[in-house]
């Protein structure tokens, strides 16, 4: 870690020698551009878009508000600027700077059913010379477009990433280079999610209808995320349509949901709702098992803006609510029950001078418990509490460097109850304030340099554990040899103060309840080295390659070996992970194709005992396929091969005894009930997993009604996949067979 904070004192040191040699005030002969890109149908903010000056070869991507800047640009001649996104037909505009001045402009882009790819080839060049690594952006048309099961899905299609891993079919959970699931951040226009999952993770929270964009970090993001060891995923909610009232019904053998969008005032709303279906569809998810299950979500988002009151602001407010259940009629059966809540508000301002500033505030609640009736499981019962106020401020240098410092305060209060391993009953109550400040600079006045450091310093910790105070430092940096060549760096320090409980042993997890790491475990840090490569050797066809290493301290775990009552309940363990990634996206109208592979190693270790974590999987492959007909027509595949999960074995059984209803006796169906006698932690191998799926879709238009059918396979070739064997009888359950889908969307 020392070496970790040299490193950064090193660069910082750099770019003040940089600074003073190269950046001077804002310059007589040159001005700056400044856009905002929206969609011309909807008016909606196109993040991610490319900005690109042809006479100077110089451009910029949209924030995920939509904005561009570019500055030192010489002033008082004329530009050809082209600005473009996927999906969309390209842009070209004549612009004029004036000297020592901000110079704006608002470009609307219309949508085109096959993108052209000098669309393509603007984004890849702006991307190659970006600082930022591990990163995937996704935006709502590639959200659409990705082959689908049942439905679409924002953590499904995460899934197909390198570097990203699950255990089922069923479930949407993830799993980043080698960290557990609750190391990942999940932000909702800036709203942290702590159940981002529906019942038994069928798919997320999150109606795909309402997300605009996605960005997702698998490591070396920046001091402006925290929080988590592992990844951020950054899902950006659209404002909603400002230029017509428009509805939208679908409905799959899932669930049944609806969206109304449009204008309000100057500003505009967007509400979706989904709700399940309980049948046959279900039931194959879960393994034919007849569990009732049952949930709904809502999500709205509202934004105002007013240029006579207050120029160049914008106010939102966005907010959802989600329920899931699980009630079986069956007294010997548990139930689960959980709810989601949040709400925010933020204040966005754009400045005559190259500055934004964003204002944010929020309240996220979770409520979860285990209901035991009959069922020999114990009862358990948790809540989260967190209110937050985030302050952001981003300035663009006449040198085309970036300063972005911001200042975070949360408050998060968490409650759990349940039932340690001698039987007592435990109560967890912990709440505290997190004061945070982070600044980032990114040097980019150099055509074949980019440097992107910065450090986030927390000032107050949730525990009253001091050692948890300090710095985390994280540094990014790109060499850019080739125009078409980049060579990129990231190392960095990371803290997280939350952790979840679950026992490694469980195949399936209905939810995991969450608490603020107790006092007397030190602080859990993780230091993250990265080494990428990027190529575009023509326009159609980009190549990636990333090296990771991802070294964890004093994981939180579950003290399953508690004898007596003076043994604390959680215990600290270790985790490595390491491994290697490559990406291969070719895309040629009207196909788009791309494969990924992943060779990965990790590794925890509990009490001296080094053993593979539930999710490691050593190698990884995909392969999607997606043709574009013409003529509403579309049809994808994806092939995905895992090698086998960990798993550890049933060595034999014993009759065990249960005495705590022996009052009530005539209620308990099965008293000796077989207890598995496991092996040594995951040293088996489940064989390999893959399946192929198939998805074909068609727009039709019946005016005033647009439809959309999609008709998919899951499981093309019925692979019996092995889900895991039952405890109780050894016998093997598989994951999902072959299973045809269709969906339906109606818009108005």
């Amino acid at each position: 870690m020392r070496k970790v904070y040299n490193l950064f004192l090193f660069f910082f040191l750099l770019t003040i020698f940089l600074l003073v040699q190269n950046n001077i005030s804002l310059a007589q002969d040159t001005g700056t551009l400044r856009g905002l890109v929206t969609d011309s149908t909807t008016a909606e903010a196109l993040a991610f878009s490319s900005a690109y000056i042809k006479e100077l070869k110089i451009g910029a991507n949209t924030d995920t508000r939509g904005y561009f800047l570019i500055t030192s640009i010489p002033a008082n001649q004329n530009y050809t600027l082209v600005v473009s996104y996927v999906g969309y037909s390209s842009k070209t505009i004549a612009i004029r700077v004036s000297k020592g001045k901000l110079s704006h402009y608002n470009i609307k882009l219309v949508p085109a059913n096959i993108q052209m790819k000098t669309i393509e080839s603007i984004g890849e060049r702006i991307s190659t010379t970006d600082s930022k690594i591990s990163i995937d952006r996704i935006s709502a048309k590639q959200l659409e477009s990705t082959p689908k099961g049942v439905e679409s899905d924002v953590f499904r299609t995460i899934k197909y990433l390198p570097g990203v891993t699950s255990t089922s079919d069923v479930s949407a959970r993830y799993y980043v280079r080698g960290g557990t699931s609750d190391q990942n951040l999940v932000l909702v226009d800036g709203i942290t999610i702590y159940s981002p999952f529906h019942a038994l993770g069928l798919f997320s929270v999150v109606d795909p209808d309402i997300v605009n964009s996605i960005e997702f970090f698998k490591g070396g993001f920046g001091a402006q995320f925290g929080g988590r060891l592992s990844s951020v995923m950054n899902i950006i909610l659209k404002d909603g349509n400002k230029n017509r009232l428009s509805s939208k019904l679908s409905g799959s053998f899932l669930s049944g949901k609806f969206l109304v969008e449009g204008p309000m005032g100057e500003g505009s709303f967007i509400i979706t709702g989904r709700k399940s279906f309980s049948n046959q569809i279900i039931k194959k998810f879960l393994n034919e098992n007849n569990v009732p299950v049952d949930f709904y979500d809502i999500s709205f988002k509202a934004n105002y803006i007013d240029a006579n009151f207050l120029p160049g602001s914008k106010f939102s407010v966005n907010g959802f609510s989600s329920s899931d259940n699980l009630n079986s009629a069956d007294p010997s059966v548990e139930d689960y029950n959980w709810k989601s809540n949040a709400f925010g508000f933020k204040w966005f301002q754009a400045s005559d001078a190259p500055l934004f500033f964003e204002l944010g505030l929020s309240i996220s609640n979770f409520n979860g418990s285990t209901v035991p009736k009959f069922s020999g499981k114990t009862p358990l019962d948790n809540k989260v509490s967190d209110l937050a106020l985030k302050m952001d401020f981003t300035y663009v240098f006449e040198n085309r460097g970036e300063i972005n410092v911001g200042f975070h305060v949360q408050q998060i209060a968490t409650d759990l109850n349940f039932v340690n391993a001698l039987g007592t009953p435990v109560t967890f109550n912990t709440s505290g304030a997190n004061i945070i400040f982070y600044g980032i600079y990114k040097l980019a006045q150099f055509d074949f340099f980019k440097l992107d450091f910065g450090t986030r310093v927390n000032l107050t910790t949730l525990s009253r554990n001091s050692s948890k105070k300090g710095l985390e430092p994280r540094v990014n940096l790109t060499l850019i040899p080739f125009s078409n060549f980049s060579i990129k760096g990231s190392v960095g320090i990371f803290q997280q103060e939350l952790t979840t409980i679950n026992d490694e042993n469980e195949v399936i997890n209905i939810f995991e309840p969450w608490i603020v790491i107790p006092d007397y475990l030190p602080p859990t840090t993780a230091t993250h080295y990265i080494l990428g490569f990027d190529y575009t050797p023509f326009s159609s066809l980009n190549l990636g390659l990333e090296y990771y290493y991802k070294r964890t301290n004093n994981l939180p775990i579950v003290n399953r070996e508690k004898i007596s009552s003076t043994d604390r309940d959680f215990i600290s363990g270790e985790g490595e992970s390491y491994g290697v990634e490559s990406t291969i996206k070719l895309d040629i109208e009207p196909v788009t194709f791309s494969t990924s592979y992943t060779l990965a190693y990790a590794y925890r270790t509990v009490n001296n005992l080094r053993y593979y974590p539930k999710y490691d999987i050593r190698h990884s492959f995909n392969a999607a396929l997606e043709v574009n007909f013409g003529s509403g027509w579309n049809t994808g595949i994806v092939w995905t091969y895992n090698s086998g999960l960990p798993f550890t074995q049933i060595v034999g059984f014993y009759d065990k005894y249960y005495f705590d209803n022996i009052f009530t006796s005539w209620v308990n169906f099965d008293p000796r009930r077989p207890y598995g006698i496991l092996g040594v932690q995951n040293i088996e191998r489940l064989p390999t997993y893959h399946r192929l799926d198939f998805t074909v879709s068609k727009k039709f238009t019946f005016d005033p009604f647009n439809v959309d059918l999609s008709f998919s396979i899951i499981n093309v070739y019925n692979r019996q996949n092995i889900f895991y064997f039952k405890r109780d009888t050894g016998e093997r359950v598989n994951m999902l067979p072959f299973l045809p889908t269709a969906t339906i969307k109606i818009e108005l």
